[in-house]
């Protein structure tokens, strides 16, 4: 599927039906916009937000030298230019398909893969082409044909459910027997979570498959490292997961010999890889803190939040990879004003200043500022140098001028924010459709793919020609980054005054409970998913970056909205996988 053209369907919301309980009443929703916020222009709202967790001496700390630390960083770098050299030799070797598709799952899994594209690429064409042969001689091997399914869907290459129709008896159900395989029902239930609309035996295997772990969870004689394995499969699917945070928890599992790893060189080789990409990931944060700390924008709007170690977090969900570092440096800039911009739409201006603001960032115009009231000087003054530097740098190495696609994305956001500012001054309450169409936008996704297009290292003019509109994978990845965090910090925003979420808007329009229309916005985000893994084939490795980096923005937003707002409030759980990924080491 080309990148510009629309997936077959980003809101199932036909699967979205009206509660059939006997004449339930329809539930009023009603945003909290009083009398004084309609007549006074001046009043503000405000929110308890909580205050940044990481100041910027602590994150200088986290990159000061030692006279040991580059002797230590030289022997590190040997020894991992020896193993990636062994590996390529391992991944070349000729072995049986089985063998060979662990160990691509094992790279993939330990988070080593991106050394190895091209071999790995290769192995998997050369699958594909033998696709019939190899799936007749795994015909009595579950496990063998849930890897080799994931494993070549996850990677972009077609291949139909049809290749677990071994599997299943003659009334068209999973035979009962393979509830006993619990590693083929364990790849099995990875499997299915890369299922496209409307494919009801990967629908079926999924129920199947989770039904027998949360067994196999209750069976007291069950292996306990088997029962961990299945635990954290129920808990998420890997194809929901982010991924380097996953990376950190197979590593360690290997560790503890819960999961088995054939060739040893391959652990090693994972855990060097791993510090030595977070020490660089300490050295990009380091530089960052030292601009927002010099910019300065924190002290000037006191009422948003400042979460610039999050931010850069987000990243590197996004994008993990080193070669990535001017998207995340950039992107990181832009989360820092996505935050700041949002609080100001959703909390501190009122709807005059922001009209003004929107019309400021759509014209780009650094002579219209003096409309603007102090606070929003600055922050129009500092996104609009931030931004135009980026352009520079671009500029600068490749010849390319892309602050017109910046702009763009910049105004779009503003744009949408403003749509939604309205609806909460007019006590509105949209349809679940409207709010989809404008929220998908008002997430950021459009900036951050406007990011990742324009700061790819192998961009071009024909590539710039064709960005005349965002990418068609971008609405239904920004539309799980919504949801996600709807789910989770609704009914705190409810409380304090903003305007209806998805589940407000389900209650609204369709008049059902609360619980009701979480289930609907879950199955959305099912269908969502579903979309995604439909437009997984690229044409180009310009156009794989781009939709895995829409994957990885689906996955960081749920991993931070899995539990509540682990981005509003970055302390618990938030806290403690930041510091496993940026911070600690893994020993």
């Amino acid at each position: 599927m080309s990148l510009f053209l629309a997936p077959p369907s980003y809101f199932p919301l036909r699967s979205l039906r009206r509660s059939t309980a006997a004449n339930q009443p329809r539930l009023p929703v009603l945003v909290q916009c009083s009398a004084a916020d309609k007549k006074s222009p001046a009043a503000r709202r405000s929110s308890p937000y909580q205050p940044n967790m990481w100041n910027n001496d602590y994150i200088q700390s986290l990159t000061a030298e030692s006279p040991s630390k580059g002797e230590e960083e030289d022997r590190t770098t040997k020894r991992l230019m020896l193993l990636k050299e062994r590996i390529s030799e391992v991944i070349c070797e000729k072995k049986e398909v089985e063998e060979q598709l662990r160990l691509i799952d094992h790279l993939q899994q330990l988070g080593v893969a991106y050394h190895f594209k091209d071999d790995i690429k290769g192995s998997l064409r050369n699958f594909h082409a033998s696709l019939e042969e190899i799936s007749s001689t795994f015909k009595e091997d579950l496990h063998a044909t849930a890897l080799l399914f994931r494993l070549l869907r996850e990677n972009g290459f077609s291949i139909t459910e049809d290749i677990f129709e071994e599997f299943r008896d003659e009334k068209g159900h999973f035979r009962d027997g393979l509830k006993n395989h619990a590693q083929g029902m364990l790849s099995l239930y990875e499997a299915s979570y890369y299922e496209n609309d409307g494919e009801m035996v990967l629908h079926e295997a999924m129920e199947f498959a989770t039904e027998h772990l949360k067994n196999l969870l209750e069976e007291d004689s069950a292996d306990m490292k088997l029962k961990e394995r299945a635990a954290h499969a129920l808990e998420l699917p890997l194809n929901w997961r982010m991924e380097r945070l996953h990376t950190r928890w197979f590593i360690e599992a290997c560790q503890r010999e819960v999961i088995v790893i054939d060739n040893p060189l391959l652990l090693e080789f994972a855990k060097l890889d791993f510090n030595a990409v977070q020490s660089i990931y300490k050295k990009e944060l380091s530089a960052l803190s030292r601009w927002w700390t010099k910019l300065g924008v924190v002290e000037k709007l006191p009422f948003a939040r400042s979460r610039l170690t999050e931010n850069y977090m987000w990243t590197v969900g996004w994008a993990f990879e080193p070669e990535y570092w001017s998207f995340r440096d950039a992107q990181t800039k832009g989360n820092c004003f996505v935050t700041m911009i949002d609080d100001v739409y959703d909390v501190y201006g009122n709807l005059d200043e922001l009209e003004l603001f929107t019309s400021v960032v759509d014209r780009w115009d650094i002579n219209a500022i003096d409309q603007l009231p102090d606070y929003m000087k600055i922050l129009f003054l500092a996104l609009f140098n931030t931004i135009n530097d980026d352009g520079y740098k671009v500029m600068k190495e490749k010849g390319l001028d892309i602050i017109p696609y910046l702009k763009r994305s910049w105004a779009d956001l503003c744009k949408a924010y403003l749509v939604e500012a309205k609806w909460y001054h007019r006590c509105y309450t949209p349809t679940i459709n409207e709010y989809l169409e404008n929220t998908w936008i008002s997430i950021s996704g459009p900036a951050i793919f406007t990011n990742a297009y324009c700061m790819a290292n192998n961009l071009t003019k024909q590539d710039l020609d064709r960005f005349s509109q965002y990418p068609a994978i971008a609405k239904p990845s920004s539309t799980l980054g919504r949801l996600y965090n709807d789910l989770a910090t609704s009914t705190a925003e409810i409380e304090r005054g903003d305007v209806p979420k998805s589940i407000q808007c389900c209650m609204h329009e369709r008049g059902v409970s609360e619980a009701v229309a979480r289930e609907q916005v879950k199955e959305l985000i099912r269908g969502n998913w579903k979309c995604m893994n439909g437009d997984r084939a690229a044409a180009s490795s310009f156009e794989e970056n781009l939709k895995k980096v829409a994957l990885d923005i689906a996955r960081a937003s749920q991993f931070f909205y899995q539990r509540g707002d682990g981005y509003g409030k970055a302390d618990g759980e938030t806290m403690n996988q930041l510091m496993s990924l940026l911070i600690n080491p893994i020993v």
